[in-house]
């Protein structure tokens, strides 16, 4: 069996929602510029209309001779140029099964592009190559990587977008733990630039989301590279007494000293990192340097789940955790692959999670604090026709 084709499906339909959506932003790196700072949060949604929302979304194909396909998606138009521009024509003629020779391939080839796009363009190119060579073999992507280790996958409300006003904050980590979720994680929309005042409102938050949801449900901020050293230090010292379980991405991602440094003086609170790093060549970097508690990296970004595993391998020889940044469908793939050492806890952005699945047929639907390990095989990647409006394939 060859692979014959590489292709992009675009399609449109309509999404019936009702709720918040976007109502706030996390912290970014550039709000060190007042200019900057002030900007608003990007939304999915064009808030002027109602529901139901006009939606479009690409998936990449990669066909075979054999008559089956596989998918992954949605796609950006980035990623979706630099697969079909620098990685298609490495495909074709290959044998799909050869997800580790197709890899390396892709890797030699994009030497200029180890991280950032051209490894999210590898990683889509693995992740259709999984849901094809499952869709194969007749089972699910977990089984082929040696799951299941569990029933399930526990996972965590993860609440991009929603407001981080006290009140409403706390109404919403109440919901969220009623929901059967035994953890969740927060964005702080502050830093040092905002000074006495930020650190206040970053304190609120905190204080907020512990109070909503008593002392069971575990609590984790983001920070999202967007502070410094001393500034961390003062948070984990003001919070200790509501026992986040961690601080992710305190500082910029290449700053590995300064992660090690946290590492080694911060008390009571996990330093969690590595969701902008890529390959097990720069997770390695991380481990070496004792620089995380938790590593984070996203199987849709960091190499695909032919790069994951060799990660979660490292870490697991350093007794780190891995708890994959998002990933949907990629994530709980892998997660039910590994030992629940190794990774013990899927994150689910409620928001953007949500948005992002409404053309796919199988879609995660956390219930009682916990994903189901879907049965179809691959990656169950397969498009909601219900939704379908209009689709077209589009060349890059």
């Amino acid at each position: 069996m060859k692979i014959t084709g590489v292709r992009f499906l675009r399609v449109k339909g309509q999404w019936a929602y009702e709720g918040p959506m976007t109502e706030e932003r996390l912290i970014r790196p550039t709000d060190i510029y007042p200019e900057l700072r002030a900007q608003g949060a990007y939304s999915p949604l064009d808030p002027r209309l109602k529901s139901p929302f006009d939606l479009q979304a690409q998936f990449l194909l990669i066909d075979t001779d054999g008559g089956v396909s596989g998918m992954f998606g949605p796609t950006s138009d980035e990623v979706a140029r630099m697969v079909a521009q620098q990685f298609a024509p490495l495909l074709i003629g290959e044998n799909p099964h050869a997800v580790e020779r197709i890899w390396d391939k892709m890797y030699r080839h994009a030497i200029h592009g180890r991280k950032g796009t051209p490894m999210m363009a590898i990683s889509a190119v693995d992740l259709a190559l999984w849901d094809l060579k499952g869709k194969l073999l007749g089972a699910p992507a977990y089984v082929l990587l040696g799951g299941p280790t569990r029933d399930r996958n526990r996972a965590y409300a993860s609440m991009l977008g929603y407001s981080i006003a006290p009140d409403l904050a706390a109404q919403r980590a109440r919901e969220v733990a009623a929901q059967g979720y035994t953890a969740t994680k927060w964005f702080f929309r502050h830093g040092p630039a905002d000074g006495p005042e930020g650190i206040r409102k970053n304190l609120e938050l905190i204080r907020a989301v512990r109070e909503a949801v008593g002392p069971d449900v575990e609590i984790m901020f983001d920070a999202w590279n967007s502070w410094d050293v001393p500034y961390t230090r003062r948070m984990a010292e003001l919070a200790a007494e509501y026992r986040p379980w961690w601080f992710e991405e305190p500082v910029l991602a290449d700053m590995i000293p300064q992660y090690a440094e946290l590492r080694r003086t911060v008390r009571g609170v996990a330093i969690a990192g590595g969701e902008h790093e890529y390959t097990r060549w720069g997770i390695k970097s991380l481990l070496e340097a004792g620089a995380v508690d938790i590593l984070q990296p996203d199987p849709t970004w960091a190499g695909g789940l032919t790069e994951m595993v060799k990660i979660c391998a490292l870490a697991s020889a350093y007794g780190i955790p891995v708890i994959p940044h998002h990933g949907a469908m990629a994530s709980l793939q892998l997660i039910a692959s590994q030992a629940l050492t190794t990774c013990p806890i899927q994150e689910w952005l409620i928001q953007h999670g949500t948005v992002g699945q409404v053309f796919l047929k199988h879609k995660i639907a956390p219930a009682n604090g916990y994903i189901e390990l879907p049965a179809e095989p691959g990656l169950a990647m397969a498009l909601d026709e219900s939704v379908i409006t209009s689709r077209e394939e589009v060349r890059f």
